[in-house]
């Protein structure tokens, strides 16, 4: 487990106790009120072979709840399945834990999502070697253009819309062993598609829960930040929300934890979701993990640029840091005024996101380099 050199960060360490282990968490928001009931909506058809399905969900981001439409992404690898995010109760308030890619479905907090997404695991499809098969009973497939589908009902017992795990009136649920298992292999960030799809969700006004009171008039979308696409779908249905009593406000809290038996995850920064401030609040660097293609060149070279990357990387980090530092030690030189202040501090989080961003888009690129290319195979239905 990482140390980070921040009591604040430490005192997050110990809320993970609270929270469920086998997440893939990190810390870096913390709302005294739980989001909205997940609206009801329709799927937009799938836009072709490879695409996995992503389920919108509730994000929080300038003192508001806003909503992240449903999407249709390219896996970043082949077998690779998304766990989605979730809400959970942690002790002083609810903290989110972000989304991921892996070989197998983690734990989301039992929330029913819908769209194969019902708690536990997914039954939307699966990989048969190099092609996703689809299960036509739960996802809005057009077979014209997609034909490797099969066909499997599904029983959805439950009826709740309910949007976190714990807390007052949250799902009570924990994660099953092969979901803990599930947290400790290895797993890839959100890729930049959905990183600009949640920046373009939160940029939206019409997305935000003081606005549209539950009911997004944009719930899904055919591809990530298609929100005018004539495939895009507004809600059926709109759902309870809930508001910060009158002591207890929201809050963030800036800094970043992993729980225990969360693995490593090859990012290079903090939580997709979250908006650090500044470079000084982002978590270290995570190396992604050494490949093993059995071409001992190939890999060596990897390493090679790896290693480059990393060091340009924390070389950038650094001089935006003391940048950042320089512009806080000039405005109290200077005493500047509080509108003054916060106009610095919106543009230290716009260069720290802008970074975080640039740096996961060359880590996914020089990932993607890696991969063998996939060898065509006729469609055969499992």
């Amino acid at each position: 487990m990482r140390i980070f050199p921040s009591l604040r960060a430490f005192l997050f360490a110990l809320v993970m106790l609270l929270v469920p282990a086998a997440a893939f968490a990190q810390i870096g928001i913390t709302v005294a009120f739980g989001p909205p009931e997940l609206p009801v909506y329709d799927q937009p058809v799938c836009p072709g072979d490879g695409y996995i399905w992503t389920p919108g969900y509730w994000a929080y981001g300038d003192d508001d709840y806003y909503w992240v439409p449903g999407t249709w992404v390219e896996a970043p690898e082949v077998g690779f399945l998304w766990t989605p995010p979730y809400w959970g109760w942690g002790g002083s308030g609810f903290v989110f834990y972000d989304g991921y890619w892996g070989p197998q479905v983690g734990f989301y907090g039992g929330i029913d999502y819908g769209f194969g997404y019902f708690g536990h695991g997914y039954e939307g499809g699966r990989w048969d070697h190099d092609h996703f098969f689809y299960n036509r009973s739960v996802n809005n497939v057009d077979v014209s253009v997609v034909r490797n589908v099969y066909n499997t009902r599904v029983e959805d017992t439950r009826s709740s819309r309910v949007s976190f795990n714990g807390g007052n009136g949250g799902i009570n649920d924990r994660p099953r062993p092969e979901e803990e298992a599930a947290a400790r292999q290895r797993h890839v960030p959100p890729v930049a598609a959905q990183s600009q799809h949640v920046q373009a969700a939160r940029s939206n006004p019409q997305l935000r829960s003081s606005a549209n009171h539950g009911n997004p008039p944009v719930a899904a979308t055919p591809r990530p930040g298609a929100f005018s696409d004539r495939g895009s779908v507004a809600a059926r249905q709109g759902g309870r929300t809930n508001n910060p009593s009158a002591n207890q406000p929201a809050r963030t809290e800036s800094g970043a934890s992993r729980s225990n038996n969360a693995p490593a995850r090859s990012d290079s920064g903090a939580s997709r979701s979250n908006n650090p401030g500044h470079v000084k609040d982002l978590p270290p660097i995570e190396r992604s993990a050494p490949p093993n293609t059995g071409n001992a060149k190939t890999d060596q070279k990897y390493q090679q640029q790896q290693q480059k990357l990393s060091t340009r990387q924390d070389q950038e980090r650094q001089k935006l840091q003391q940048k950042q530092e320089q512009d806080h030690q000039r405005m109290a030189q200077q005493n500047a005024n509080d509108t003054r202040k916060q106009q610095v501090e919106q543009q230290h989080q716009q260069q720290t996101q802008q970074l975080v961003q640039k740096h996961t888009q060359q880590q996914q690129q020089l990932q993607q380099r890696q991969q063998p290319s996939r060898p065509s195979q006729s469609k055969q239905k499992p």
